[in-house]
């Protein structure tokens, strides 16, 4: 996910800054610094994990619970 793509996600969404990194578990400066797309002149890539919840926020999904998996023996 590139900092431009994070930017637009968090404004289709409506969110501030403030309540993506509430919705993210992140805080706000993390949050500054993936739209910025660099840290202190670095660099800052935007970690998998993160886009893959930005995806599932967009999508209505807020919690997951994996009750309905199943595991075989």
């Amino acid at each position: 996910m590139k900092s431009e793509d994070f930017r637009r996600w968090r404004k289709a969404l409506g969110l501030n800054q403030k309540d993506a990194a509430k919705a993210l578990g992140l805080k706000k400066r993390v949050i500054q610094y993936y739209e910025k797309g660099k840290r202190d002149g670095r660099a800052v890539e935007i970690p998998l994990s993160v886009a893959l919840a930005c995806y599932a926020i967009a999508n209505g999904v807020h919690s997951y619970d994996a009750s309905e998996l199943t595991t075989e023996a």
